[in-house]
């Protein structure tokens, strides 16, 4: 049985761990955080004393991580102690030059090595619905295929070392642009006489049909299963928002490249993470928006 070394059982690490051991395979897992995996190990993932412990004998070690700087710390750590032939996947949402470089130490181990990080949240993570977008040799990428399968519903192969981590941060950097406008939108269909649902029902079927609207709705009862009607309880957290929109902001600088609606979006995600609510689903920027429109009345 293929084994599987897990490495950052988080909000969305643990279900996808879970996902793992419901497709068949051996699964070991670590992370700094107690209640994490005390979580993992009721959906059967056995739980390793530390990283190095969960990464013995395994044949593919994957990383959920915070950022990317833990991200080389752990595959710096793990790849020299890997097994000749193991394959290393990274899920986190890192710099793509950071993922580069997680590349090449895997490569220097004599390891494969793919960044995949995904779109879809933790409802996609729990249902095994994520979508995973793939930097690394063809080879290397269809050799992992099989085991995202078990955990995402689409695995796109988007070119050479660290090209998903670059599809993931421009998508993320739409997302942050689009919910801020949504938001706008709402608060003026509100202020038009229009109710949420009556707008909703509109523009979830026309023109602006998007996952910020259709999924992850910022107001509150149009789409029960959101955050925005779970009381902001992400989903995915603004801190984790903001993060990305600071990546794709210093991706745009390396290049000279002008991004100004995306630019302001992180000016409004860093306000709200920093008024204390960086652990809330990021559509709660629509709270705080609204806010602050009732300030300026």
């Amino acid at each position: 049985m293929t084994k599987i070394a897990f490495i950052g059982l988080g909000n969305m690490g643990g279900p996808m761990a879970s996902n793992l051991v419901g497709g068949g395979y051996a699964v070991s897992g670590y992370d700094l955080s107690v209640v994490a995996c005390q979580l993992a190990a009721k959906t059967g993932v056995a739980i390793a004393v530390n990283a190095i412990e969960a990464a013995r004998d395994a044949d593919i070690i994957m990383t959920m991580l915070p950022v990317g700087a833990d991200v080389l710390a752990a595959w710096g750590e793990l790849a020299p102690l890997a097994r000749q032939g193991a394959m290393f996947i990274d899920s986190s949402t890192i710099d793509v030059e950071q993922s580069r470089a997680a590349h090449q130490l895997a490569r220097a181990a004599g390891c494969a090595s793919v960044d995949a990080p995904v779109s879809g949240g933790v409802g996609g993570a729990r249902a095994g619905a994520l979508t995973f977008m793939c930097g690394g040799a063809p080879e290397d990428v269809e050799r992992a295929r099989p085991v995202l399968e078990k955990m995402g519903k689409r695995i796109v192969h988007c070119g050479k070392d660290g090209a998903g981590q670059a599809a993931k941060i421009c998508n993320n950097m739409i997302l942050g642009v689009q919910m801020i406008g949504v938001c706008e939108g709402f608060q003026l269909g509100e202020k038009l006489g229009l109710t949420p649902q009556a707008l909703f029902d509109v523009v979830s079927t026309s023109s602006a049909q998007c996952w910020a609207i259709n999924t992850n709705c910022p107001v509150p009862g149009p789409v029960p299963t959101s955050p925005a009607s779970n009381d902001y309880k992400p989903g995915f957290a603004t801190a984790l928002m903001l993060k990305d929109m600071r990546l794709s902001q210093a991706a745009a600088a390396a290049f000279g490249l002008t991004t100004p609606f995306a630019a302001e979006a992180a000016r409004v995600f860093a306000a709200y993470s920093d008024s204390g609510h960086e652990r809330e689903d990021f559509s709660g920027i629509f709270r705080y928006l609204l806010a602050q429109q009732m300030q300026d009345v």
